[in-house]
């Protein structure tokens, strides 16, 4: 695509700019699928689990959890690039602010389509921020990470670390659900 940069830091105007606004509409979307009530992804599950044990916001739970997680790259010897950074702060202010001004709905069919409104939005800010090849997400990275390391699918690993990451977030009380 032609808004892609040509590394991990040497980024077009066109790239901030995508990356900027693909973070922001990531964060959205979690965001909405969290004020659904119906769940959300298995890692916000282990951050509002953590923030249901701190009493920090669900946004502070996410910026610490990918600051411990990228911790875990370096063993790992993965790459860390601008898009990673900024995935960690981005999108967990994003996600905080349509926590905070997002109402959550009512009724069952409000619901329903606030959780799909947030997956679609969600995908779109994935994809957007993703395009821009500014480097792995925190959570993404620690998985290539580990694929690397030890040569697993890499199906088993993404499986593996968003079941105990949902597990663990559940159990400190997050929400598990349909949007989970």
């Amino acid at each position: 695509m032609r808004w892609s940069a040509t590394s991990y830091w040497r980024l077009s105007p066109l790239s901030w700019v995508v990356l900027l606004l693909g973070l922001v509409i990531f964060g959205i979307g979690e965001g909405l699928l969290v004020q659904s009530h119906f769940g959300a992804t298995p890692w916000t599950v282990f951050a509002l689990g953590l923030a249901h044990q701190t009493g920090w916001s669900i946004g502070w739970a996410t910026a610490c959890t990918s600051a411990l997680v990228m911790l875990g790259w370096i063993p790992l010897r993965e790459r860390i690039g601008v898009g990673s950074i900024l995935n960690a702060a981005i999108f967990p202010f994003a996600l905080d602010a349509t926590v905070t001004f997002v109402p959550a709905p009512h009724t069952v069919v409000a619901r329903v389509a606030l959780m799909v409104a947030g997956l679609l939005v969600f995908a779109l800010g994935a994809s957007l921020y993703l395009s821009t090849r500014t480097g792995p997400g925190p959570r993404d990275g620690l998985m290539t990470g580990l694929q690397k390391r030890f040569d697993w699918p890499i199906a088993w690993i993404r499986t593996t670390l968003e079941a105990l990451a949902m597990t663990a977030g559940w159990l400190m009380g997050g929400t598990v659900g349909l949007g989970t």
